[in-house]
């Protein structure tokens, strides 16, 4: 019998009702010399498995008085270190590295080993590390899953687990989720069906929500649901860890996604946010209005992240936006819920929901959204399928015929505006807003360099994916602007788990969009930027929380009470910290306490 279940035999709770296992111990051991076994497993084992899980450990930085306590002095070298030395052995080996998925590779090793010196790490160089850890170094790490995999993370749900789901969610070993992001991996990035290789998606966004906004890593739940994939590459590659099956795009598929909805919302509560990314658009639109009345969002932080570079574009021309037109390369979800997100702002203005949807066209790979069109067009594209404006064969003729003040790539397909659509769009205005949102960056429509110089410097550039600055003939350096949809999710996640959103209104992010452009100094819009910083990532999204926190008692959104007075206060009070904590009890003396009796 193992060490481990005589300790559990002998513990209190269990004496009285193992009478018959312990007259057979007797026959060998004494009680006696048992008790002592255990007692001394006990004393092995407390200190190591703090050692071996990442949330407690803290690698050499143990205190003595904790190596000695917990038993597991000598289990590491003497040397006692602060994290701040820890902190720079792993940035120095960082700056050795020049291959992006050597330098994922290690983070994510860090991550496995130690929590806080993780978030650490990367909190202090988020500017350089977030392209590392989420797009577009993301995308490359999920096409090379199977092999690079050293540990899982996250919870994998397969079609096969059909009626256990809620037991599959048991098995995790936090109680206290807030935040679950989940993903069926049929449309990563822009790379496709990836299968279960698209658990890296929602480890990359929920370590956002920790590095950006505070929130606490036990708090949030990384989730694949393993349904097979269609893509033959991986279906003949035998490190592929997911099921070998074509994609079920049966009723089973759906009763699944139902039942993980039911079982999130059972364990963890009505209020819990589940973010869904990276479905096919055939079962995301579905997935929006089937799930509305729950906490979810899907392609809006997008939207909204969208939406601020117009704004703050428009800061730039001083133009409003009721007067710009708007054209889409890509008709997807992508596409629509930034065209949505769009028209809800204009109709803040006094523009009514048909005027603004004029304002906005869409190209997809058959053309323009019109009524005369041949190839079929989904239901969700009607409110912006229009007549046609003439005749129009490319995507440059469409520039050419509806003269958008704007354009805006989510197709994934690479790059699609062409020097003439550029010059095109620098021809038709002064200022052209230029957008090449696609990620990752071999999937953007245009380079930041293009785009500037085509346009001798005058267009509004944002990508998906970053670009570096570029330094035009005349000597002007302009910086290009990151459309990161992470400027909007930690913010917005942040501020609804903490006021009890149990319904995440468009408003809400059309509200984020606003705040996020706030944000943006005249200085930093001179300098070529729409959105601010990276580097300022962590107080944008804590403005954020704050504001959307606002907004959601303002409108009788939130249902968490006594509502706080001083939001501010209430938001930063819950931003988790990267130091380390104490593992020693609280030891304290009772002075002048005797433990002798009386005498005389």
């Amino acid at each position: 019998m193992c060490t481990r279940t005589l300790w559990q035999l002998f513990s209190p709770s269990r004496l009285v009702n193992n009478h018959t296992m312990l007259s057979r111990l007797r026959t060998s051991w004494s009680l006696r010399t048992c008790l002592s076994v255990c007692r001394r497993a006990h004393t092995k084992e407390k200190g190591k498995p703090l050692m071996l899980n990442p949330r407690t450990n803290k690698g050499m930085a143990f205190t003595l008085q904790e190596r000695q306590i917990l038993g597991i002095h000598g289990l590491l070298p003497p040397k006692v270190e602060t994290q701040d030395t820890q902190a720079m052995r792993f940035q120095n080996n960082l700056k050795k590295m020049t291959d992006p998925l050597e330098k994922y590779i290690y983070l994510m090793g860090i991550q496995e080993r130690n929590e806080r010196l993780f978030y650490r790490v990367l909190m202090e160089d988020i500017e350089e590390l977030m392209p590392i850890v989420y797009t577009p170094t993301v995308g490359l790490a999920c096409t090379q899953y199977g092999h690079i995999f050293r540990r899982p993370k996250g919870l994998f749900i397969s079609i096969r687990d059909r009626g256990h789901v809620r037991s599959i969610l048991d098995n995790w070993p936090e109680t206290n989720v807030s935040a679950v992001v989940v993903t069926d991996g049929e449309r990563i990035l822009g790379l496709g069906d990836l299968g279960v290789y698209g658990m890296g998606i929602p480890v990359g966004k929920l370590c956002l929500y920790t590095a950006c906004a505070g929130i606490r890593p036990e708090k949030c739940l990384p989730v694949v649901i393993d349904v097979g994939t269609d893509n033959e590459t991986l279906l003949r590659d035998p490190l592929y860890m997911g099921l070998y099956q074509q994609r079920d795009r049966s009723q089973a598929y759906d009763d699944l996604i139902d039942e993980f909805m039911e079982a999130v919302v059972d364990k963890y509560g009505q209020d819990t946010l589940i973010q869904f990314e990276d479905f096919g658009n055939h079962n995301a639109f579905r997935f929006m209005r089937k799930y509305s009345p729950h906490n979810t969002y899907n392609t809006l932080c997008t939207a909204s992240v969208a939406l601020a570079g117009l704004l703050a574009a428009q800061r730039a021309i001083g133009k409003p936006i009721t007067e710009h037109r708007v054209l889409f390369l890509g008709a997807g979800e992508a596409a629509l819920g930034i065209a949505n997100l769009i028209v809800m702002a204009m109709m803040e203005t006094g523009m009514t929901q048909a005027e603004a949807r004029k304002k906005i066209w869409m190209f997809d790979k058959d053309g323009l959204l019109v009524k005369s069109r041949k190839q079929k067009m989904d239901a969700n594209q009607d409110a912006f399928i229009h007549d046609s404006p003439g005749d129009v064969h490319s995507f440059l003729d469409a520039v050419e015929t509806i003269k958008p003040t704007a354009i805006i790539g989510v197709s994934g397909a690479g790059r699609l505006f062409t020097h003439n659509v550029i010059k095109a769009m620098g021809e038709l205005n002064e200022r052209p807003i230029i957008f090449a949102l696609s990620n990752p960056t071999n999937k953007a429509e245009c380079t930041a360099e293009d785009a500037y110089k085509l346009t001798d410097g005058r267009c509004l550039f944002a990508s998906g994916s970053p670009f570096a600055p570029v330094t035009l003939s005349d000597g002007r350096v302009l910086t290009p602007g990151q459309g990161n949809n992470a400027y909007i999710f930690p913010g917005v996640a942040l501020a609804v788990m903490l006021s009890g959103v149990r319904h995440i209104s468009d408003t809400v992010f059309l509200e984020a969009a606003k705040t996020l452009v706030e944000q943006l100094t005249d200085q930093e819009l001179a300098e070529g930027r729409l959105y601010p910083p990276l580097s300022n990532i962590r107080e944008v999204s804590l403005q954020m929380a704050v504001k959307v926190v606002e907004y959601v008692y303002a409108k009788g959104m939130a249902f968490r009470y006594p509502e706080p007075l001083d939001k501010n206060a209430f938001v930063r009070a819950t931003v988790w910290d990267t130091s380390y904590d104490s593992l020693l009890p609280d030891m304290f003396d009772w002075p002048g306490v005797s433990f002798s009796p009386r005498t005389g």
